[in-house]
């Protein structure tokens, strides 16, 4: 008599549940009236736990700048990307900051399985992804993901510094504070100004 063989279903797990890596996304740089907007994806290795993670906005700049290498050296992969100023014109800057956030996460060495960003809108995907508003204060991976994209985005200011000190970008980040308004008075925009923002975009009414 055949003997007869039985077999076991494979339990496949919910799409939420999937085993894997998850990738935390942030970006910095959408209020300044000036430079692109950039974005991070970082996956981080339980392994090698990172102390001291959180929201970069209440970290120090020297406690940001430790971090941001220690994340480089320690995480399992990570990527910084940016949409440019004229994306960020001709798209708007919540398109651009998608845009960012979606290059970024391509730019992973390793692919998520899932892919936890900070806010209430989410880039264009091929993974499962999540919306965590404040996220960067509460999920280990997307603080990291801020820490990587604010530095990025303050060395941007620091080099453009270099090149078009008259603007004061080592100080205000881009930000329309008084001391860049004034600059924008006397000197006018310059070609990393966002044309679309309300207060350059008067500039340039004002002196055509």
């Amino acid at each position: 008599m055949r003997s007869r063989k039985f077999f076991e279903a494979e339990q496949v797990p919910l799409a939420w549940d999937a085993p894997g890596l998850v990738a935390g996304v942030d970006e910095a740089g959408r209020g300044p009236l000036a430079g692109p907007v950039m974005a991070a994806a970082v996956i981080l290795d339980e392994l090698h736990p990172i102390a001291g993670l959180a929201d970069s906005k209440v970290l120090s700049p020297l406690k940001r700048a430790r971090l941001h290498d220690e994340i480089r050296a320690k995480a399992l992969c990570c990527s910084v990307a940016q949409a440019s100023v004229e994306e960020i014109d001709r798209l708007n800057i919540l398109q651009a900051t998608l845009l960012a956030m979606r290059r970024a996460v391509e730019g992973l060495r390793l692919k998520p399985i899932k892919v936890l960003v900070d806010g209430n809108r989410l880039p264009s995907l091929p993974m499962l992804a999540e919306a965590v508003v404040g996220g960067d204060a509460k999920v280990a991976a997307i603080s990291a993901a801020s820490i990587l994209a604010k530095v990025s985005r303050d060395r941007w200011c620091q080099e453009f510094h270099q090149a078009y000190p008259q603007y004061g970008f080592d100080a205000h980040k881009g930000y329309g504070t008084a001391e860049h308004l004034a600059a924008l008075r006397v000197h006018g925009p310059c070609a990393a100004h966002r044309r679309s923002f309300a207060p350059v975009a008067r500039l340039y009414k004002d002196q055509a």
